[in-house]
């Protein structure tokens, strides 16, 4: 195995096992993670806004899915939709969970932002 270093980043940029290795990650560049276009978001584009209580002991959170926007973003749009409630929550797996009952907040907020909101549940 022959392998050429890069000065300016140490470590292997070519190896004549695998071809050419992105010099960020490490891997070859057919399989490199870092240089691959974001995935999009999945989902038909309307965004639902409940109210969940299982698990949580009773306690009511807000639960906004559907949003077709990258990781970075929704993290940024998680943290002012809980500034504008005054209350906390969290980001997991693409949902955004606010805690308490804020459903017609959000949907006023979400709707002036231009999503297409509906209300899920009860």
């Amino acid at each position: 195995m022959t392998t050429k270093r890069n000065a300016a980043r140490p470590g292997v940029v070519y190896s004549t096992q695998h071809g050419r290795v992105c010099p960020r990650c490490g891997w070859p560049v057919d399989r490199c993670a870092c240089s691959q276009p974001a995935a999009k978001p999945k989902g038909d584009g309307i965004v639902r806004v409940g109210r969940e209580t299982q698990g949580r002991k009773g306690k009511g959170v807000t639960v906004v899915s559907g949003v077709l926007l990258a990781e970075a973003e929704l993290g940024e749009l998680a943290s002012e939709l809980k500034r504008r409630c005054g209350s906390g929550g969290t980001l997991k797996d693409g949902v955004i969970e606010i805690q308490g009952e804020h459903r017609d907040l959000l949907v006023e907020l979400l709707t002036a932002r231009g999503f297409k909101v509906k209300r899920s549940g009860g």
